[in-house]
């Protein structure tokens, strides 16, 4: 009698469950029916989905008509078999992997791209269009894709591996381009990106190997990690004045780029964002950063010569190995820490220029195989002595003195200007006393004011 009492009541509790969804298969495809709202949910088919799939605005079940509005979670997943899909008007989003792994998916149909444009993705492992390679708009095959005036946000993996898109025009009503947009659209050449876009999500432009020029507009302010990663045919790219940070890798493996302009509003350049830019000559870092992130530069091996500003306190580990062509290095006087193997394997490295009055904390691999005992490092004269006694500056082939002919950071930051004189820094404290040496706190040097974190090194 308990065991009765027990099962009705398990029953019971999964009626209301039951009432509420019921699965069924309606020509082939399978569903979720939502008795209440009236809607349906195309889900998985337990024997997989194979050949070409339309999915209907509305299907019919005992009578009553039910609007197709979301694809769920793994509907496709693993559908090997699967080669096109049509997708209705009426969806209105994609679950997680609704296409992962659809190898053979070929071409995905849509009737409506402004609609198509505002379908929302669940989560940032949804993949809708994975493997899919072509895009067909009222089955017209989709090369330069213009979106609609409507359109204000183009979410993530919108159009991922649609690698027979060339040219996208965007409307003045889009400010959004969502994570993985454009991902692996090899074919793209050309994307103008209008001002009223804020943001470019994260690998939004990733893979897009074909793609030569881009104009990104001062609206943007954000540009997301791995956005232009491996897009190996950019040559040149301005970065907007309103964008503060570099993210991690943004523009890694750009390797036709030989020049990049980064305004004075960037602060950091993070992880690897410009590491594999084999093409990458010249680079100019402006003198609002104050630090260079691990691997920021590695195996840029054109590069003959790098500028860090004064404002740079820290530069991470292995920001420039592999730089196989670098020969000339200009440290600014703000340098506090840099970082393992910062300069590593750079054999053509003759001269490192170095502002800094009080040797930076420096990892003795800093400079593994690049030869520094063939090169010259070149210092305050009042420092010599202390950058012979630390490691690993002691190893360079000879010290000498900074000139006024040596190359020179920017005129910003810890400025150390030589006294004609005696050749060294006139340093007053904030009551007008003359110092020998910096003291923690704030010192004017040269007539600029600094503040040190300890009198013995003003970074730490």
């Amino acid at each position: 009698m308990i065991m009765k009492k027990q099962l009705l009541f398990f029953v019971m509790i999964l009626l209301p469950m039951v009432a509420i969804a019921n699965s069924v298969e309606i020509n082939g495809i399978y569903y979720n029916l939502i008795s209440k709202t009236k809607t349906a949910e195309v889900i998985s088919n337990p024997n997989k989905y194979t050949g070409s799939v339309v999915i209907p605005e509305q299907v019919t079940y005992e009578g009553a008509n039910y609007s197709v509005t979301s694809i769920g979670d793994r509907s496709f997943y693993e559908c090997y078999k699967l080669t096109s899909v049509t997708i209705s008007n009426s969806v209105k989003s994609i679950g997680s992997y609704a296409f992962y792994q659809c190898y053979r998916l070929t071409s995905v149909h849509i009737s409506d791209l402004e609609a198509w444009c505002k379908i929302s993705f669940w989560d940032a492992n949804a993949n809708p269009l994975y493997n899919a390679h072509h895009l067909y708009l009222n089955d017209k095959e989709i090369k330069d894709l213009v979106i609609p005036n409507s359109v204000m946000t183009i979410g993530q993996y919108a159009f991922i591996k649609c690698t027979d898109l060339t040219s996208i025009t965007m409307p003045n009503s889009v400010t959004k381009i969502g994570d993985w947009t454009f991902q692996s659209c090899s074919g793209l050449t050309s994307v103008t990106i209008p001002n009223s876009v804020t943001s470019i999500g994260e690998r939004a432009f990733n893979g897009c190997t074909g793609l030569i020029t881009i104009t990104i507009p001062n609206s943007v302010t954000s540009i997301g990690a791995y956005a232009f990663d491996g897009c190996s045919g950019l040559t040149a790219l301005t970065i907007p004045n309103g964008v503060t940070r570099i993210e991690g890798a943004t523009f890694r493996g750009c390797s036709g780029l030989t020049s990049i302009t980064i305004p004075n509003s960037v602060t950091s350049i993070e992880n690897g964002a410009f590491a594999y830019c084999y093409g990458l000559t010249s680079v100019t870092i402006p003198n609002s950063v104050t630090n260079i992130g691990d691997y920021a530069f590695q195996s840029c091996s054109s590069l003959n010569s790098v500028t860090i500003p004064n404002s740079v306190t820290s530069i991470g580990a292995e920001a420039f190995t592999g730089c196989l062509s670098l020969i000339s290095v200009t440290i600014g006087s703000g340098i506090g820490m840099i970082g393992n193997c910062v300069f590593a394997s750079c054999p053509e490295l003759s001269n490192v220029f170095c502002y800094a009055i009080y040797v930076p904390n420096t990892k003795p691999n800093a400079f593994n195989d690049s030869y520094i005992e063939y090169a010259t490092l070149h210092v305050p004269a009042q420092s010599i002595d202390a950058y012979k006694a630390a490691e690993p500056w002691k190893n360079f082939k000879e010290i000498v003195a900074l000139t006024d002919s040596d190359p020179k950071p920017d005129a910003t930051g810890i400025n150390v200007v030589r006294n004609a004189e005696d050749n060294k820094a006139v340093i007053y404290d904030l009551n007008g006393v003359r110092l020998s040496e910096p003291q923690k706190g704030i010192n004017i040097i040269n007539g600029k004011k600094y503040v040190f974190a300890n009198k013995n090194r003003p970074y730490e």
